[in-house]
């Protein structure tokens, strides 16, 4: 399996354009990749702030030079769109999924014909007007540039380390999902009995060091999945910084991309449905799976 990690060589894809630098031996992985039958997935690391108009030029050069190198889907992290530095402006940049921001986003897609995943888009809830509240919101739009799925966070982050100086309170400001959404069939693979899972993340540096490649490596142990992280990463004000590591992590739990804690970047991975498979026939954990009626058991 091919690996083109921003960090990879401790060069970083930044936003200045070093793709032009690229060494011989980085290239003809590139082609290696663009060549196989494989499809290939970018997952990639940005540094947002309250800016919203330089948060959309610094994703989407992300996005294009993504899509130069060969990917068929795009992962871009939580926060995106922006993070703001107080509760008041984090809502007042709020948008609807038919603002702005999102309405660029498809019209990418669309004129690059790639898949992007988006999340967590800060997205104003249905009753705004009255309660001056957000939904944390994934949003997948398909190559036409069309809105395939939107699924809004159910399970909201509060967390109060004293000792680590870190204090956020997601459910402040923010209401939970109120369900959940199905899988969606993209280019890198079919969601139904899923094969990709996603965990678009800014988390802290706190939590990150302690939690994040363990988390996302036991969910692709234990489902045999494929899990493409896309993270925050840096200082995006005063106030908050993020871990970074966008990852990406096969089936087997073997991290096969990862653009470090420092800089911006683009971690490009090739999703081998068929090693995927083999895995699971190798080990059937699915196949353990007992009725229905035995996991409510204790109810």
């Amino acid at each position: 399996m091919h690996l083109f990690s921003a960090l990879e060589k401790r060069v970083p894809f930044l936003a200045a354009g070093l793709l032009a630098l690229r060494s011989k031996a980085v290239q003809r992985r590139v082609s290696s990749m663009m060549s196989s039958s494989h499809p290939v997935a970018a997952v990639c690391q940005v540094t947002s702030t309250p800016d919203k108009e330089a948060n959309f030029t610094a994703c989407k050069r992300l996005v294009e030079q993504a899509k130069e190198n060969g990917a068929s889907m795009v992962f871009l992290p939580e926060g995106f769109d922006y993070i703001g530095s107080s509760r008041e402006e984090t809502l007042q940049l709020s948008e609807s999924l038919d603002g702005d921001i999102i309405t660029r986003y498809t019209h990418l897609a669309r004129k690059l014909d790639v898949w992007l995943s988006l999340g967590g888009f800060h997205e104003r809830g249905h009753e705004w007007k009255s309660d001056q509240r957000i939904y944390n919101s994934h949003i997948i739009i398909d190559g036409q540039g069309q809105i395939a799925s939107v699924y809004r966070k159910g399970h909201l982050f509060d967390v109060e380390l004293t000792g680590k100086g870190v204090s956020l309170k997601e459910s402040s400001f923010t209401i939970p999902g109120p369900r959940l959404v199905p899988p969606v069939q993209t280019p890198i693979g079919k969601r139904h009995g899923a094969e990709i899972l996603t965990y678009p993340s800014a988390f802290t540096v706190a939590t990150g060091s302690a939690h994040w490649e363990v988390l996302l490596r036991a969910r692709a142990i234990e489902t045999q999945c494929y899990v493409l992280a896309a993270a925050q990463v840096g200082a995006h004000h005063s106030k908050r910084m993020s871990y970074g590591h966008a990852s990406a992590v096969d089936p087997w739990g073997l991290v096969i991309g990862d653009c470090g804690g420092t800089d911006v970047g683009i971690a490009m991975v090739q999703i081998d449905l068929q090693g995927l498979r083999d895995i699971r026939r190798d080990m059937p954990v699915q196949q353990h799976r007992r009725e229905k009626g035995y996991y409510c058991s204790l109810d």
